[in-house]
């Protein structure tokens, strides 16, 4: 249901959110301990000639994998600014930058943030962290494969947060592409903390024919910012 509100409110300040955000933020310092107890198993992976990802990946489940505060404020701004009223986030993990989103596009009025998470436990933790925080109206979380899940979203997309599986960024930005509209904006986090594996779709959003104007934000652990501008002619 869509609310008009003073364009002066800022939900991001509501008690509701206030306390849900701290709480998650709070306990996702335990992250380090994740990864820590994750590394035999990575280093494992990587010497039988795996990726690191294969031996981190059975550790996801516990891990909140948030994005920092610093970083919610800008997608809550940029979503403010472009008046975000459909926004698709791949990697929706315990639900903190959904909440961000979310907060966004109550403050524009109303729309709906299109979420996916593979692990079912997650979804079902993010689907309770969201309505600690009053902001369930404005969320649609989706458990299974993004690569399905996010097949059937409608156009026009404002805005696209990718923060889930490295690998997929690219083939999930190519399917999201044509329902973008122009001026719309697309986020990518970990840029500077998986600088090689990204590293082509840093150098996909530079390449002028796809249709993106792109900087990598210090922010967090590098935010990739991308407006959509109109593409010619998409790589393959």
């Amino acid at each position: 249901m869509n609310t008009q509100i003073n364009s002066n409110e800022r939900n991001l300040d509501a008690p509701a959110v206030k306390e849900t955000l701290a709480r998650l933020h709070r306990a996702a310092r335990g992250d380090a301990f994740v990864f820590l107890r994750a590394l035999p198993d990575a280093i494992a992976a990587k010497a039988q000639g795996k990726s690191l990802f294969d031996g981190i990946a059975p550790h996801m489940k516990n891990a909140y994998i948030q994005i920092s505060n610093d970083a919610g404020e800008m997608i809550y701004n940029t979503a403010r600014a472009i008046d975000a009223r459909r926004i698709v986030e791949f990697g929706t993990s315990f639900g903190v930058s959904t909440i961000y989103l979310a907060a966004a596009v109550r403050d524009n009025g109303g729309g709906k943030v299109i979420g996916t998470e593979l692990e079912p436990t997650k979804v079902t933790v993010a689907r309770q962290n969201i309505a600690a925080a009053g902001l369930e109206s404005y969320v649609d979380v989706r458990e299974g494969d993004a690569t399905k899940t996010l097949a059937d979203v409608e156009a026009p997309i404002d805005l696209v947060l990718l923060d889930g599986w490295k690998d997929l960024y690219i083939p999930l930005l190519k399917m999201l592409t044509p329902k973008l509209r122009r001026g719309s904006v697309v986020f990518a986090d970990n840029i500077n903390t998986f600088r090689k594996t990204l590293r082509p779709y840093v150098a996909h959003m530079r390449a002028a024919q796809n249709g993106f104007v792109t900087t990598t934000l210090a922010t967090g652990s590098g935010l990739e910012y991308s407006v959509y501008v109109g593409a010619t002619t998409m790589e393959s």
